[in-house]
């Protein structure tokens, strides 16, 4: 095995989720060089840690303007669903001009940056969302009618301890046995911005995304100011049953936020601190559904990684009888494969 590859299975066990805790090259040479195979130089090591860090495939990522390195979180997979929450059109928010390079870096940065915001967001209000990350690295066209941005469960048998949220196993046994399911699905598309030109082919992605949960909304980092268009929201959202919800986040304020990974790491209270920036505006609430279609997801899995991965996150938590978030279930993965478990819980 050469050393590329070696380090894609020691990095991720060694480097810290957090940026906060990076390892510096010097030290993450000497904690390397103990499970290496054979010896390598520092110059060696200090040269793959930069190459690899600069490759979203590999599990390394070097801290921005800063020193030291972390376990990546930014993939591949998630540059290109970051891709969706906007359009080559949208260069800057509110503007309709062909996007540069330049541009398009800059509105990739703050596409992750909300998607990471609103993830955070979902949590502190006890909601746990799932990203769709890897079905828009292929069939991008398609998978926009088929695939939401991200799935977020609302545990109805769970109760918080210890920051986390246990499952009650009686309450479990009690939905089992009615023939209910102990959850709620939601299926969220995330946009930047919203545009005329654009707005009904968003809004009816967004229905179609939905079609198997109980109901489904576009979350948008920027406020709508177009009187017009909120009517037209309004009025597809009581015809469809659609929500639409913005965070009031316009292009400066995200380009001031802390990068995803440090998002995702931030401790209540320091995410206190990004909450007062929002001035959240519901324009159309969603209209749920009594029922969702889990054999959806099901069938699902068998061609689309995505559901696969998301089956397994919610048979994980019934498995283990406690909430596990995304980030967590992540971590898993890289140990141990999914345990399979009935799926009576949530048909």
């Amino acid at each position: 095995m050469n050393l590329r590859d070696q380090l894609k299975e020691i990095l991720p066990d060694i480097l810290p989720r957090n940026p906060a805790q990076a390892i510096k090259g010097t030290e993450l040479i000497e904690l390397v060089k103990y499970r290496l195979k054979q010896e390598y130089s520092d110059a060696t090591l200090r040269y793959h840690f930069s190459i690899m860090s600069c490759d979203p495939s590999s599990p390394i990522a070097k801290v921005e303007q800063g020193q030291g390195y972390y376990l990546r979180s930014t993939t591949i997979h998630s540059l290109n669903s970051a891709r969706n929450l906007f359009r080559p059109q949208q260069g800057e928010l509110g503007s309709d001009m062909t996007m540069t390079s330049e541009d398009a870096d800059i509105s990739m940065a703050r596409a992750n940056k909300f998607r990471a915001v609103v993830m955070r967001y979902l949590e502190s209000i006890q909601k746990f969302p799932f990203a769709f990350e890897q079905s828009f690295s292929s069939d991008v066209q398609a998978n926009r009618w088929r695939v939401p941005d991200l799935a977020v469960v609302q545990w109805l048998a769970g109760e918080m301890a210890d920051d986390s949220v246990i499952l009650d196993k009686r309450q479990l046994e009690l939905y089992r046995r009615m023939g209910m399911s102990p959850f709620k699905l939601s299926t969220v598309k995330l946009r930047l911005e919203l545009s005329h030109s654009d707005l009904y082919e968003d809004l009816y992605q967004c229905l179609s995304t939905a079609e198997w949960a109980n109901s489904g909304e576009i979350m948008i980092a920027a406020s709508i100011d177009d009187q017009q268009m909120v009517e037209e929201i309004r009025k597809f959202s009581t015809k469809y049953g659609i929500g639409v919800t913005s965070f009031g986040l316009d292009a400066d304020i995200l380009d001031d936020m802390p990068e995803p990974a440090a998002v995702e790491n931030l401790m209540p209270r320091e995410f206190d601190a990004i909450q007062s920036l929002f001035q959240i505006r519901r324009y159309a609430a969603p209209t749920p559904t009594s029922n969702f279609d889990w054999q959806h997801v099901s069938n699902s899995a068998v061609e689309n990684q995505d559901f696969a991965r998301f089956e397994s996150w919610i048979s994980r938590s019934l498995l283990e009888e406690r909430v596990i978030t995304a980030r967590d279930f992540s971590d898993l993965e890289r140990s141990a494969a999914a345990s399979p478990v009935s799926s009576e819980y949530v048909a």
